[in-house]
């Protein structure tokens, strides 16, 4: 199905340009919504599940909540929160900084860990349903690095 049968829409776009940002929101939207259904049943939200995620990247590192924060996919997100969410889970461990005594250092617990592990378990579905091959993937990802690289 087309954009515009998808928003019902009759008039044309005023252009290209137009349309692809019409197209990335709408299909965002989509994805969230998706993605969001699949991991609501684990209690977490997507700005949770991206915190845990790269804090799984680290490795056992710690590392501060500034740095989580600039690497979340929402900017948006007020990771403290996130944080503090995610502690009384027991999912992750909050300690003061040992060089800087106001910055705090956050590290995935094992428990952490195993429960990101459940989640990626159940998305592989989510993944699996899309419907399109490799190459068209690793297109559209270029595709998308390029389109951000616009200013």
């Amino acid at each position: 199905m087309t954009l515009e049968k998808d928003i019902q829409q009759n008039r044309p776009f005023t252009s290209e340009k137009e349309k692809v940002l019409v197209n990335l929101i709408f299909t965002h939207n989509q994805i969230i919504e998706k993605f969001s259904k699949q991991i609501r049943s684990f209690d977490i939200s997507m700005q949770q599940y991206n915190v845990l995620r790269i804090l799984n990247g680290q490795k056992q590192k710690a590392i501060t909540i500034l740095q989580i924060s600039e690497r979340m996919l929402d900017r948006m997100s007020n990771t403290s929160r996130l944080v503090d969410k995610l502690v009384s889970k027991k999912l992750v461990e909050r300690t003061i900084n040992t060089t800087n005594k106001r910055s705090v250092d956050v590290i995935i617990t094992r428990v952490g860990m195993s429960f990101l592990q459940k989640i990626n378990d159940s998305l592989v579905k989510f993944y699996d349903s899309i419907e399109m091959e490799d190459e068209n993937l690793s297109q559209l990802s270029q595709l998308l690095d390029d389109f951000r690289k616009t200013k």
